[in-house]
């Protein structure tokens, strides 16, 4: 039941009574009035006389304790008033105020300057980008938007691209087909691992040994006389680009790019620096002349070997090479320049181009934008770094790195396979000194061509962030531009999320 309004003839006497409690209180009690003295306006002007007498006797609350309890006695609670139907209202419910689920956090003050780093004299013609890989947001540029040569970093940009095309479990083949009943040929697939069995730099190979087992079998007691080497999957007219120092041949660095080679062409198979020859086709066929007389098929020690396309598509023998997630783990490490002209060529021809040099661009661009970054504007000349023509921004390879450190889209073979600085492949003997702050934080891929120095990767920071970057070194010497390049992303390691572009 509601409670009894007051008649409004009892109003003005009871209200005159609440006032002078009122006064009284105050007299005795002037902080709790101030308080109570407002409670009892705001009732008094709604017609509640008797809820301020009680208002104006309630003790005052203090941090002792829990307020008081109201007892029966006290004055009707406002929860319900009588309408003129006589019904009681609905108990008012006060709004919440919205609260964000997830509170923005404070972004850090960017206060913290690599401008001094990247200023040194080492660093040459300097461009750099560096940006936080969970905000997105641009922390460091210096000519950061400047497409640019890249040395040995364009091998990161090779890996995405074969991972987008070919998928980490592809293998590359090589295989032999039977021409005639004394005409066998050899069919490379640009398989460089490929391997006379005298040692290898790449643990895992497939062998001509494993061929020739397989031809044996196959050929029975029928001499072998003529041995085809066919390298036609790709055109060998550009197998050597004229950007390239021809020392990166005789030194050992790089071979002519064939789609076929034993050994990736290299003059001692177990090392990984060995001169290389002009001719890798030849010398694969009379490698594998070698096996076929070692595995006892007749006729082949003297059997004739001619270049040119097979004729036959009767398959007698097949061999496939490590999978590309293991090519990349023994590419990147080193900087191995055979395996990612390999790879650069096998990903056109099997995304439908024709395997050539100047297919790479196009090939690259389609692939990489399947990871979420714009590659417009990026020219490749080559799958390995080492031509000075190769021309990509800073600013993308930081871009890619962000996917590449997510592990995106089977990316973290790549995150995986990147040297450590101070802990492995090509950064295992960097970063000391100062610059040993930052030692098992960088993740990155090393460049190194006549014309430049660069770097490329990702930074597990001293704050706990995630920076992407790339830094390029043009036109200094190799002594000047290491420890530039360590100092410079060392300081970007130590300021982390409070980097300033500035």
């Amino acid at each position: 039941m509601s409670e009894p309004q007051p008649t409004p003839s009892s109003v003005p006497e009871r209200l005159r009574a609440a006032v002078a409690r009122a006064r009284a209180s105050a007299a005795r009690r002037p902080v709790p009035w101030i308080a109570g003295g407002l409670a009892a306006v705001l009732v008094v002007g709604s017609g509640g006389a008797v809820a301020v007498a009680s208002a104006m006797t309630q003790p005052a609350r203090t941090t002792a304790g829990p307020a008081p309890t109201s007892s029966p006695s006290s004055a009707p609670s406002r929860t319900a008033t009588t309408r003129p139907t006589g019904k009681p209202s609905p108990t008012a419910t006060p709004t919440a105020r919205a609260v964000p689920d997830s509170p923005a956090t404070p972004a850090p003050l960017r206060t913290c300057s690599i401008a001094t780093a990247a200023s040194a004299p080492g660093l040459g013609d300097f461009e750099g980008y560096v940006m936080d890989a969970k905000t997105g947001e641009v922390l460091f540029s210096k000519h950061g938007e400047r497409p640019a040569q890249t040395g040995s970093v364009m091998k990161t940009l090779t890996s995405a691209t074969a991972l987008a095309v070919l998928g980490g479990d592809h293998r590359i083949p090589t295989t032999v087909t039977r021409e005639s009943a004394g005409t066998i040929a050899l069919v490379g697939h640009g398989d460089a691992t490929l391997s006379a069995g005298a040692g290898t730099v790449y643990p895992g190979a497939p062998t001509l040994a494993q061929l020739a087992q397989q031809v044996k079998a196959k050929v029975g007691s029928t001499p072998v006389t003529t041995i085809v080497t066919d390298d036609s999957y790709w055109s060998d007219a550009d197998a050597w680009d004229p950007t390239w120092p021809v020392s990166e041949r005789t030194i050992g660095y790089q071979p002519e790019v064939t789609a076929l080679m034993v050994d990736g062409d290299r003059a001692n198979p177990a090392a990984a620096t060995s001169p290389r020859s002009e001719d890798p086709v030849g010398r694969a066929g009379a490698a594998f002349r070698a096996a076929l007389a070692n595995a006892g098929v007749a006729g082949a020690a003297s059997a004739q070997i001619v270049e040119r396309a097979t004729t036959s598509s009767d398959t007698i023998a097949s061999v496939s090479s490590q999978p590309v997630s293991t090519l990349i783990g023994q590419m990147i490490p080193n900087s191995d320049n055979t395996l990612a002209e390999m790879l650069a060529r096998v990903s056109s021809k099997e995304s439908g181009a024709n395997g050539s040099a100047a297919s790479l661009t196009g090939v690259y661009q389609s692939a990489l934008r399947s990871y979420g970054v714009d590659p417009a504007g990026i020219v490749i000349k080559d799958g390995s770094g080492e031509s000075a023509a190769n021309a990509v921004s800073p600013e993308f390879v930081a871009h890619l790195m962000v996917q590449v450190a997510a592990g995106a889209k089977g990316l973290g073979t790549l995150a995986d396979a990147l040297p450590v600085a101070g802990v492995s492949g090509t950064l295992a003997s960097r970063f000391t000194g100062a610059n040993a702050v930052a030692r098992g934080k960088v993740h990155a891929k090393t460049g190194w061509i006549d014309s430049a120095n660069t770097l490329g990767g990702y930074i597990e920071a001293a704050d706990g962030s995630r920076l992407t970057f790339a830094f390029y070194a043009i036109g200094s010497s190799r002594a000047a531009a290491l420890p530039a390049l360590d100092a410079v992303t060392a300081a970007t390691y130590s300021c982390g999320s409070k980097l300033t572009a500035s």
